[in-house]
């Protein structure tokens, strides 16, 4: 018995219903299977499961029942043919780095990334013989520059991780089909719900499925989403032999998050407005970055491809280090917390956590001041945020 919806149902309807059938109990919820392995009816069928002759699940570091139900459900948002989950949002982009990519290749991306994900393309890739070059993602010139005779895959995140600048994703596409590479976007900060980068040419999307997907600070995941061609041969193999699989209780809770993930979605991203708009006009505040801004520095991009601005605002304070460390401590409600899209209110300074590893000339080529905060809207009255914000900068 399945209680998918068969009619064309819009994103909030689908991500509501079960998809796949239930067991014969016809429980309300999908089961969660906490299992290693497989049992087969005799030899022939072990034999035949393991060429992929014959269907069904083997051990779970390959698939499992529940991992498949999650993937299944962000597949059909996404609009993708494929996809395939992982531990982590960083082991995510591990696998659709590495599994493309051999000693002699080239990678290219944009400077301007998430931590843990600029150390895989700066520090990891090289150790095992892949050239890599860092660009600015925001001037198609570099990026066309930048191309070699080797160059294998493009990679970018839109809006970035922490200055929310915008990449024209389409153009970046073409750069990197005309030069025969492919080109993986991280699609945090947008959301499937705010942004198709499949849709606009990539080739490969990858979310960490603890933010949004979760987005209630719950639990840790991954995911990999493309066509067959890309993931089947590349992808899949790179995560069933090296083992950064998600495990079943995780992608059940996961499955969980996006049944509410539009409503969450759209609540904080009403939050993240109201606050960069109350922010804009503050005489502590030397400037506010977000999407959904006309004075954003790529306002024309992401009107032509988010449907939506973001959950997360960046914006500058005056006074640097010390400001921006008063403010958080001034806070009463809005928690100081590197992750983000949770249901609670979130803000960190990146140049003293996430973004500390790279040098501070680094941090200015890519406008990470001193003074920078990243906030993350949560679930609360927008008011009360506002008010919380206003009065700590106001004690300061």
């Amino acid at each position: 018995m399945s209680t998918s919806p068969r009619k064309p149902y819009r994103p909030e309807t689908k991500l509501v219903h079960s998809v796949g059938p239930v067991t014969a109990d016809e429980q309300d919820t999908r089961a969660i299977y906490l299992t290693q392995g497989f049992v087969y009816d005799n030899a022939a069928s072990a034999e035949r499961r393991f060429k992929n002759e014959e269907p069904g699940y083997q051990y779970t570091r390959f698939g499992n029942p529940t991992i498949t139900t999650f993937l299944e459900r962000i597949t059909e948002l996404e609009g993708a043919q494929t996809a395939r989950a992982t531990s982590t949002g960083p082991a995510a982009v591990t696998a659709a780095l590495m599994g493309q990519l051999r000693a002699g290749d080239h990678c290219i991306a944009t400077r301007t990334l998430y931590g843990a994900c600029r150390y895989i393309v700066e520090n990891y890739l090289p150790r095992f013989g892949v050239a890599t070059t860092l660009v600015d993602g925001t001037d198609l010139n570099q990026w066309k520059r930048a191309v070699r005779p080797n160059t294998r895959t493009l990679f970018l995140e839109s809006p970035t991780n922490p200055t929310l600048s915008v990449i024209d994703i389409a153009a970046v596409a073409e750069i990197a089909h005309a030069a025969g590479a492919t080109l993986v976007v991280d699609n945090v900060y947008a959301t499937p719900l705010y942004q198709r980068p499949l849709q606009l040419g990539a080739d490969c999307v990858v979310y960490s499925a603890s933010n949004h997907i979760d987005g209630q600070g719950r639990c840790l995941g991954g995911v990999v989403l493309g066509s067959e061609k890309f993931i089947q041969p590349q992808i899949h193999t790179f995560i069933r032999q090296t083992g950064p699989s998600l495990s079943p209780f995780n992608a059940w809770a996961l499955a969980k998050g996006l049944e509410t993930l539009e409503a969450r979605v759209r609540k904080q991203t009403e939050t993240a407005a109201a606050v960069a708009d109350a922010l804009s006009s503050h005489p502590r505040v030397k400037r506010v970055i977000y999407p959904g801004r006309t004075d954003h520095p790529q306002a024309k991009i992401a009107k032509q491809q988010m449907s939506g601005g973001s959950t997360l605002v960046a914006f500058e304070i005056k006074g640097g280090k010390n400001a921006a460390f008063r403010l958080q401590d001034s806070l009463k409600l809005i928690r100081i917390s590197d992750n983000l899209n949770d249901a609670k209110s979130l803000i960190i300074h990146p140049a003293s956590t996430t973004h500390q590893d790279i040098t501070p000339t680094q941090r200015a080529v890519l406008g990470i001041g001193d003074g920078l905060l990243r906030f993350s809207a949560g679930l609360e009255h927008q008011d009360d945020v506002i008010d919380d914000l206003t009065a700590a900068l106001a004690a300061m």
